[in-house]
């Protein structure tokens, strides 16, 4: 278990996901991992908890115009939003959602980097980030699956001060971004605890995204739970030199992935 009070410039701090039926999604997140919500906040805006911290974002899509298919967001904690969607119209990414006030939570911007994957920066007013991490229910990592990961590390690295480091050869080689100097994760994780996110090259035709990972206890009994409510195992529970993992969806096709580690 890891609580947070706070982050730093360039390490992701929150989650969320617009839906077309936030309160049916509510009612899949809930079952599957005893999230507990708090709000409406603006525009319906319902956070996550867990015995009280909150944990994660649903919302509603927005009424006008055509949406997107539904996903999961990841946040990077930034000073300015503004700013931030500057540096990465600079470095040769896209601002999908111009820096907007969320009060009292904070100011956001959606972004993209060159390859179209999405994510968000958030300048922090109220609300800091997720104030429980790494335990079951709750967030891990993010993880970003890129067409060209060299060109990634550099806009990442432009935008964030990201650096990298690779390992394994070819489509399976994994890449761990780390902030320099930041101190996160937990002491027993076995890669250094200045790794905030991680990135593949990108295996199918879903296009370049980030995807969010959520730690779980029991993830073969999550996997099946996910399908009896409604969701789909996109990948059946697998084992990798570390973990149990699966990749899965929400009844409305929002991926994410659960994993723990084997006892």
């Amino acid at each position: 278990m890891s609580q947070r009070h706070d982050y730093e410039p360039g390490v992701p701090c929150w989650i969320d996901t617009l839906q077309p039926d936030p309160e049916a999604t509510m009612a899949f997140y809930g079952a599957l991992f005893d999230w507990e919500f708090a709000g409406p906040g603006p525009m319906g805006y319902r956070v996550a908890r867990i015995r009280g911290n909150d944990v994660a974002g649903v919302g509603a899509q927005p009424a006008a115009g055509p949406a997107p298919p539904p996903s999961w967001t990841t946040y990077v904690y930034v000073e300015s939003a503004q700013e931030t969607a500057e540096r990465v119209r600079s470095a040769g990414g896209a601002v999908l959602v111009e820096a907007f006030d969320a009060r009292p939570a904070g100011r956001v911007a959606i972004l993209a980097d060159p390859a179209g994957a999405a994510f968000g920066a958030w300048e922090p007013g109220e609300r800091k980030g997720a104030q429980l991490v790494n335990e079951p229910g709750a967030w891990a990592m993010s993880h970003l699956e890129a067409p060209d990961p060299a060109a990634a590390a550099s806009f990442y690295g432009t935008v964030f001060g990201w650096t990298t480091e690779t390992f394994g050869e070819g489509a399976d080689a994994i890449t761990m971004f780390r902030l320099p100097g930041y101190v996160g994760g937990e002491p027993q994780q076995p890669v250094s605890r200045e790794v905030i996110a991680t990135m593949s090259a990108m295996r199918d035709d879903g296009g370049p995204r980030w995807t969010v990972n959520l730690w779980d206890h029991d993830v073969d009994a999550t996997a099946a739970r996910a399908v009896e409510l409604g969701g789909r195992a996109l990948v059946a529970p697998f084992d990798t030199p570390m973990t149990r993992t699966a990749v899965l969806t929400d009844p409305y096709g929002a991926a994410f992935t659960v994993n723990n580690v084997p006892g």
